[in-house]
């Protein structure tokens, strides 16, 4: 008598070779995408939107009022970086109603006439610090900037 086998499937070598198949091809495509750098770029769209936006608030209160708020601080340097400003730690912006040695720009939000909140850094804002410094020259320009920027990016905004 002559017997048949006809059985149908997959060997576990074959199963074994697609499933690193997918995993080599999947370690590809998540090396390729790059979560870290994605979300780097990311936090650091939001800190050049909420430049934008304290320095519009600034410069709305300023129209408004006819002067810059008060309480930002004067430097004597026109072309300085965030480096340098993040070394004068009294240029931090506050967010919180606790402001003894920030800069406080409550004025802003006072009302919410200019801005409903003071933004904060995505990662480096603390409980009374919003992560963003302000300074103006001696000609009024108005400088904001986020020093915590990532990927060596310098986030800053005069005007």
């Amino acid at each position: 008598m002559k017997t048949t086998s006809n059985q149908k499937g997959f060997t576990l070598l074959e199963i074994l070779l697609v499933v690193a198949a997918i995993a080599i091809l999947a370690g590809i495509v998540i090396l390729a995408i790059n979560p870290n750098k994605q979300l780097g770029d990311t936090r650091n769209a939001q800190r050049r939107m909420d430049v934008n936006t304290i320095l519009n608030g600034v410069y709305q209160y300023s129209l408004s009022n006819g002067s810059l708020p008060t309480s930002i601080a004067a430097t004597s340097s026109t072309g300085y970086t965030c480096a340098e400003l993040q070394a004068s730690s009294t240029m931090q912006i506050c967010k919180s109603a606790l402001c003894s040695d920030l800069t406080d720009l409550q004025v802003l939000t006072s009302g919410e006439a200019y801005l409903t909140a003071i933004p904060s850094d995505p990662q480096t804002a603390t409980a009374n610090g919003s992560g963003y410094w302000i300074a103006k020259s001696s000609n009024n320009r108005v400088t904001v900037c986020a020093p915590g920027a990532e990927q060596s990016a310098e986030i800053k905004v005069t005007r």
